[in-house]
């Protein structure tokens, strides 16, 4: 867009990342990982017919990725995001993925702080995460919405953005 200049640049918050929904899912995620390597262990190590024992693969896996790969994920997908916002648009790449939105058309724009400055940004209505088969509540990089998530100095970048959309 001509004569349009980027006003600031920023990453998430890198590294392991929790978050108050996390309260329930790490102790639901913990015991079911528990279950499933309980009946994997006895289903393998009693000589159960192979059915019973494939039976309790895909538990285990979904045990593996609850307790330990959703996080691992998480803080892959953050790494390789970045956010930009312009006098003309804000910006979310990640890897080849580019979400632009018309600084001056935003859907929503909902700001959530934390005692040390940081924030989430969301560019569109926040979801239920006990509605619908959407996977945002439960780790927002996979959110559908649009945001910043976790950026520093979040009100600051909150406030510029309100500024560009204005005019």
């Amino acid at each position: 867009m001509t004569g349009e200049t980027t006003v600031w640049k920023g990453q998430p918050h890198q590294g392991l990342l929790l978050r108050p929904i996390d309260a329930f899912t790490i102790p639901f995620s913990m015991l079911w990982a528990w279950f499933a390597v309980s009946w994997n262990v006895e289903a393998w190590s009693s000589g159960a017919p192979l059915f019973i024992r494939l039976f309790g693969l895909p538990f285990l896996v979904v045990g593996l990725y609850a307790t330990v790969g959703r996080f691992a994920l998480d803080i892959s997908i953050r790494r390789a995001t970045t956010y930009s916002v312009t006098t003309e648009r804000v910006l979310i790449a990640r890897g080849s993925e580019i979400v632009s939105l018309d600084i001056r058309h935003l859907p929503a724009l909902e700001l959530t702080e934390h005692s040390d400055g940081s924030g989430t940004i969301r560019f569109g209505p926040a979801i239920n995460p006990f509605k619908g088969r959407d996977l945002g509540a439960w780790q927002p990089t996979f959110d559908p919405v649009p945001q910043f998530i976790r950026i520093p100095r979040a009100r600051s970048v909150y406030e510029l953005i309100r500024k560009q959309a204005r005019g």
